[in-house]
């Protein structure tokens, strides 16, 4: 049963704010289409439950890809534009969902040994060109949807394969874990998706854990943004100049002492915020057994999470799988080692 209530997206809500209170107007539009998608996605809830108590669990298959133009329109699935097997069309967004697609399905069957978001081969589906100058990105609980940014602060959000990567990833946290939407849950549920999509990204790069940039959302980001990318995996907190993600629990930060309108509002930059510390977590274990490895151990734990599993669960999960691969000669033997100190490191484990 699904339970999470909110769509999750690349650009926090309280990142859209502050572009808004400088005088964007883009971002106060995507800011309020944001929040009416929100309000869209609670009234499908139910229909989703009902949709997956009744999916056939024999129907595995290879997924296929499918792109629609949106036509800067708010309509999902308006225009099918490229199918899968199609030649590649006249539109860069269009291609870049397309190719990368591809990539983020092998990484999952290669590395993961997954057969796409729900492991039964989901077909995939993208809509590009959403709304006019929309400055997000989103998984709706079925489809990814890309908007094109204004241009000045963001550009086409299908310009980041580390962005497509984290959206679908928030459909295999969906079919696995359903973390719920708040608090640390929520900052799980986020975390994965950039840990997804940061291992995503090196493997289209060629890349490995000492080369790679660490980076979140540096492809997308336009030549008034104030930074150099949405978030920093290694350096949580150092992305932009709005970037308040925390790298350790002691900076753990509930939003107690921003004036936030609405708890859902609070929610949002809570989840946002707080991935920093996993995300750091993430990166130090990928420093000492490889970003794949690192991979595989999140992918292994994060069925064993329930929807409402904190920070200490995900370390304990994690751990469980090490010793298991370990165990079957599938991660190094220091695997456990360097887990323990890397959640530790954060403030998660006890040293």
């Amino acid at each position: 049963m699904i339970i999470m209530s909110k769509i999750e997206s690349i650009v926090p809500e309280y990142l859209l704010e502050k572009f808004a209170e400088k005088g964007s107007e883009k971002a106060q539009k995507s800011l309020e289409h944001t929040r009416k998608i929100h309000e869209e996605r609670k009234s499908i809830i139910k229909n989703q439950q009902i949709m997956e108590s009744t999916l056939d669990n024999n129907r595995e298959h290879k997924p296929t890809r499918h792109v629609y133009d949106c036509q800067h329109t708010e309509e999902r699935q308006h225009k099918l534009v490229r199918d899968e097997g199609d030649s590649p069309t006249d539109d860069e967004d269009v291609n870049q969902a397309y190719d990368a697609g591809q990539v983020i399905l092998e990484y999952y069957k290669n590395v993961l040994h997954r057969n796409s978001i729900d492991n039964l081969g989901l077909d995939l589906i993208f809509n590009v060109h959403f709304s006019e100058h929309f400055m997000n990105a989103f998984w709706d609980g079925e489809q990814m949807v890309f908007g094109d940014g204004d241009g000045k602060i963001f550009i086409d959000f299908t310009a980041g394969i580390d962005v497509i990567g984290h959206e679908m990833s928030h459909g295999v946290t969906q079919y696995t874990s359903k973390l719920e939407y708040h608090d640390q849950p929520g900052s799980l549920n986020e975390s994965f998706s950039d840990c997804m999509g940061s291992a995503i990204k090196q493997y289209h790069l060629g890349q490995n854990a000492q080369n790679a940039d660490w980076l979140i959302g540096d492809k997308i980001i336009g030549p008034k943004f104030p930074g150099k990318a949405l978030r920093s995996m290694k350096e949580p907190g150092t992305a932009n100049d709005h970037d308040s993600q925390p790298n350790h629990m002691d900076k753990y930060d509930d939003g107690s002492n921003l004036n936030f309108e609405t708890e859902e509002k609070r929610q949002s930059y809570i989840v946002h915020t707080n991935s920093g510390i996993p995300n750091k977590a993430f990166f130090l274990v990928s420093m000492g057994i490889g970003t794949d490895n690192a991979a595989i151990l999140w992918y292994k734990a994060w069925p064993h999470l329930h929807p409402n599993s904190d920070f200490h669960d995900a370390f304990e999960e994690i751990l469980k799988a090490a010793k298991v691969l370990i165990t079957e000669g599938k991660m190094p033997q220091n695997t456990e080692q360097v887990v323990k100190k890397a959640f530790s490191d954060v403030g998660i484990a006890k040293s």
